[in-house]
């Protein structure tokens, strides 16, 4: 079996994953292939937390720009996180794998209510844990709510599931000659502009020691190879 290079992690995925090639929602069929990605996982040892975006449902920014006010357009994302969260959480417990939602806002008869201690206790009994909610506040991103958890969670590293395998100097679909990076720092990324994630998430991950691993959530089977330190990704550290 496959050994993990790390043990402990926290996976971000983009709400729009979720919509496979559906121009809106949540597609069942991409959920499953990234369920059964994350069983795989698991299967190694590594234990999985994950935090996923409301994108494919509702973008707070998006509806702030259209005139709603900013905060409460930020609790329906919010909200999104939450939904998604739910689908993720039915899609791996019908493949047999025991996971829970742990929502920073609380709603007890929908799932969990948030606390580190109550993660970690479900990571050691070998469950997967999905963080809803983001921070529970607005006017901060998933992203930012990702390295949140990831620090309180003790995790060994954060994977960021995007559309591309890495980081470049300049968007690789606009640009052919943009450079890929194989390892970066987060001064780099921050003093670059390069935006994987917002400055806030960066400032985060980077004060606390938690490497970022930047891949194509996209290609299947990509989350079991980065994990064992295969296939294409950028790793982003301290140093």
């Amino acid at each position: 079996m496959t050994k993990p290079v790390y043990k402990r992690i926290l996976l971000k995925v983009s709400g729009e994953v979720l919509m496979g090639q559906q121009p809106y929602g949540i597609d069942l069929d991409t959920v499953g292939r990234v369920a059964d990605e994350i069983i795989a996982c698991a299967a190694t040892g590594a234990q999985i937390a994950l935090v996923i975006g409301g994108g494919n449902i509702f973008r707070g920014l998006a509806g702030a720009a259209k005139g709603m006010d900013r905060v409460s357009a930020d609790h329906m994302g919010i909200m999104a996180t939450v939904m998604n969260a739910l689908a993720m959480q039915g899609v791996l417990s019908r493949k047999g794998m025991d996971a829970r939602v742990l929502s920073a806002i609380a709603m007890p008869t929908v799932c969990e209510t948030y606390a580190h201690s109550k993660g970690i206790y479900h990571l050691e009994q070998g469950r997967v844990i999905i963080c809803a909610a983001g921070t529970g506040l607005p006017f901060f991103t998933t992203d930012t709510g990702a390295a949140l958890r990831a620090a309180e969670l003790s995790c060994d590293a954060l994977f960021k599931g995007t559309s591309v395998d890495g980081v470049y100097s300049a968007d690789p679909k606009k640009d052919p000659a943009a450079r890929r990076y194989d390892r970066i720092t987060f001064n780099e990324i921050l003093s670059n502009d390069l935006r994987i994630m917002d400055p806030a998430a960066i400032a985060l991950a980077r004060d606390n020691g938690i490497p970022v691993v930047v891949f194509s959530i996209r290609k299947p089977g990509a989350i079991m190879e980065v994990l064992s330190g295969n296939g294409l990704y950028t790793t982003v550290t301290k140093d």
